[in-house]
């Protein structure tokens, strides 16, 4: 598996890393124990979690029941701690009376870890300074309780702003941005002002929500597909676009032998800023079949690079093969 270094945080991580949103808490333990084996047995040592709020209804607490599912089955996986780079998030959803400290020490207790490796900071609540935040934030790493701190979401202006007072304080820049970056959403992470300030702040891109959901494999082209996250998307105006877009990944996927997922998710990969995507899985072999789009990126030739960049770009758009 190859990896990628995280900004200047000294932190390595596998150029796949494995999401746990709307997964570990809706399938039964042992599911999940084995989707983390086949992730540690696909060499992937980078995994993402949070706190969420439960859409189950059936969770025995409202939000950070997922933490708590997480921690379990990592435990019950086998996986050694110091092999993995695992992230969460800051929300700041009880800000103020809850503060950096404060909702990571919980997080912390939900998922039986003592540290964290990534902390991401969602845009930061009004009222708390970006200077303010960072300060916390750095509290956080000198205690040892992150080892780094990325940004979630994030404009151009706040990362350019993070990187500047970094500097300044000579405290650690953002290492990581997790961004949406898809077939079918390209506009913030292909930003020319956003991509200067990454690499003004050293900031690596973690691509979040490369499969539209499941939507670009194809899976929801027709009226009573199959379930998932997105089952209203066949016949959604709202999602026509991404629907027609999964259908000529389908198509092209079809044409290579290969995956629909590991076509789309090869895309980000093509990107030289993108370190890391992001992705969920509930069966180990929807691992083993994503897992095929690093080697699929690596074999694309500039052609066939260029037909999947087409795919679902913007008409003012020129796609290169570049």
């Amino acid at each position: 598996m190859p990896t990628r270094s995280l900004g200047a945080s000294g932190l390595t991580v596998s150029r796949l890393a494995l999401g746990s949103w709307r997964t570990f808490e809706r399938i039964p333990r042992d599911a999940g124990v084995a989707v983390l084996q086949a992730a540690r047995e696909a060499g992937i040592t980078f995994l993402d979690d949070a706190r969420y709020d439960d859409e189950t209804g059936s969770a025995p607490l409202p939000t950070g029941y997922s933490e708590i599912v997480f921690g379990e089955v990592f435990r019950a996986s086998g996986w050694d701690r110091d092999d993995v780079v695992i992230a969460n998030k800051l929300w700041w959803e009880f800000w103020p009376e809850q503060d950096a400290a404060a909702e990571l020490d919980a997080s912390l207790r939900r998922m039986g870890l003592d540290h964290v490796d990534v902390i991401y900071a969602e845009s930061l609540p009004a009222g708390l300074p970006l200077d303010a935040a960072m300060e916390q934030i750095g509290g956080l790493i000198e205690v040892g309780k992150a080892r780094a701190w990325g940004v979630l979401n994030w404009t151009a202006d706040q990362v350019l702003e993070a990187a500047q007072i970094a500097d300044m304080a000579r405290s650690p820049a953002p290492a990581a941005a997790q961004l949406p970056y898809s077939l079918v959403q390209r506009d913030v992470v292909e930003d020319d002002q956003l991509i200067r300030a990454l690499n003004a702040a050293n900031t690596a891109v973690v691509a979040s929500y490369a499969l539209a959901g499941g939507v670009l494999t194809g899976k929801y082209g027709e009226a009573g597909a199959p379930a998932g996250r997105h089952p209203e998307a066949a016949g959604d105006p709202r999602w026509a676009d991404a629907v027609a877009a999964g259908r000529e990944v389908a198509a092209l996927a079809a044409e290579l032998e290969v995956a629909p997922a590991a076509l789309a998710l090869a895309f980000p990969l093509l990107n030289p800023a993108v370190a890391a995507v992001l992705f969920g899985a509930t069966r180990p072999d929807q691992i083993q079949a994503d897992v095929a789009a690093l080697e699929l990126a690596e074999s694309l030739d500039e052609d066939t690079a260029a037909r999947l960049r087409a795919i679902g770009a913007p008409h003012d758009v020129e796609v290169t093969a570049g």
